[in-house]
């Protein structure tokens, strides 16, 4: 019997931040939940599911141990690390479930030069670049090309490994600080440098069954610390979803063009892709190009993502996993527009204190059409405080962007968290689109 047709599921949730909290809060509502677990987990996600803490996340042997003596049916995994250490293959050994691609597969976002070689050699539009592992090639490339330019350390860098320079001085000094410094460590090994895109940023997501793909939806995430988006390059400081950048048309383009492609030619080079496949796009003028491919659901686009659907997405991820396209219904979405607003902790993207104490979320929860989600928070005794850089995701929806937004930021001052600090313009580009 495949698991789609079991009445109860036992479902494991790997990952700690906002977008495992969505995900959590998205599956505790199938009629076919039976028990949901999540390892580690956070203060938030422990009011949706048992937290799991005493395993890493990247510790694959000690979690397969885990969901076999608590007889896992199904696991979803939302970040990266574990990804690439191959814990879908070992739970796949195991008998067990899992939604998200394989070691193989996962490639495509453990190494950004392997990405581009893919996007390269199956026609999927992307900015021209070199890859290398000579400081001296790449500052040669760099002479040659001129600036603006975009210096990438190959390797996972928690969204950080990525820099835009503008002047001839910051190119050189981001290769010396990526491969002779080694500020991202080994994930600096090897760079690409390409050429800076210009245009309005967005974010697509598909589910893949190894075979091909099929759409799930758009968001425009902003990386930016500051308002205006100004400042360091963050993991994102907040989204909106539907994007008005994405049309109908432009959707149908991002999966003739870059989805569907991608997807046959992992099949081809024998890794074939399964799971959520994330793209990260640059449209100009009705032109895509791809930026970067991610192998798991993006955080915090993925928030606005789960706010929207209307569909069971234990089921929708246990078809996708089972390869079951043919018997999926189609996707049901809340027509509104859905936003979340990160509030971090001051300092962030660089450093910050921690355990500093959060009060009143419960207040902003309970409004109407606002759900709190919590990416890096902790209990201290009774007192709810932060653990990282990014640590709550106010999400809301609203009948078009302006009234998301409003609402959103009406959340976020109910909250009393003196050490934190948040972007207030998240949803610019669509609200200025909207007083056209």
């Amino acid at each position: 019997m495949s698991l789609s047709e079991k009445e109860k599921v036992r479902v494991l949730v790997l990952g700690s931040g906002g977008r495992e909290h969505s995900i959590c809060w998205k599956l505790k509502q199938s009629p076919i939940l039976e028990k949901l677990f999540c390892l580690p987990g956070n203060a938030g996600i422990a009011s949706v599911a048992e937290c799991v803490s005493g395993i890493s996340v990247t510790d694959v042997p000690k979690v397969v141990e885990w969901c076999k003596e608590q007889k896992i049916d199904f696991v979803v995994v939302g970040p990266e690390d574990p990804l690439t250490k191959g814990v879908v293959d070992a739970l796949s050994d195991a008998g067990i479930l899992a939604f998200g691609p394989n070691k193989e597969a996962a490639e495509l976002e453990n190494s950004k030069a392997f990405m581009k070689d893919i996007l390269h050699k199956y026609n999927v539009p992307t900015a021209s670049y070199i890859r290398t592992t000579s400081p001296d090639e790449a500052k040669a490339y760099i002479e040659k090309q001129g600036v603006p330019i975009v210096v990438k350390a190959s390797g996972l860098c928690a969204g950080k490994g990525v820099i835009l320079c503008y002047t001839k001085e910051e190119a050189m000094q981001a290769i010396d600080e990526i491969m002779v410094s080694k500020i991202f460590k080994d994930s600096g090994n090897e760079v690409v440098i390409e050429e800076l895109l210009e245009g309005e940023e967005a974010s697509y997501f598909a589910l893949c069954d190894g075979e091909t793909a099929i759409p799930v939806a758009g968001a425009q995430d902003h990386k930016q610390v500051y308002d205006g988006d100004k400042g360091p390059n963050t993991g994102g400081m907040g989204a909106y979803s539907p994007a008005p950048v994405l049309t109908p048309e432009m959707e149908q383009k991002i999966m003739d063009e870059v989805m569907i492609p991608t997807v046959k030619g992992m099949k081809a080079e024998g890794k074939p892709f399964k799971g959520v496949l994330f793209a990260g796009l640059m449209i100009k003028n009705g032109q895509i190009k791809v930026l970067e491919h991610n192998v798991r659901f993006g955080d915090p686009e993925c928030q606005t993502v789960m706010m929207r659907m209307k569909s069971d997405l234990l089921k929708t991820l246990i078809l996708a996993a089972e390869g079951s396209f043919s018997t999926m219904p189609p996707l049901e979405w809340d027509p509104r527009t859905a936003m979340v607003v990160v509030m971090a902790a001051k300092g962030y993207p660089g450093s910050y204190a921690k355990d500093t104490p959060i009060n009143n979320v419960a207040a902003a929860d309970a409004m109407k059409d606002v759900v709190v989600f919590h990416a890096g928070t902790g209990m201290k005794g009774d007192q709810l405080v932060s653990t990282g850089g990014r640590v709550l995701g106010v999400a809301s929806l609203g009948n078009d962007v302006l009234e998301a937004q409003t609402l959103a930021y009406k959340a976020v001052d109910a909250i009393d968290w003196p050490q934190g600090f948040c972007r207030r313009d998240i949803g610019h580009r669509a609200i200025a689109r909207l007083a056209k």
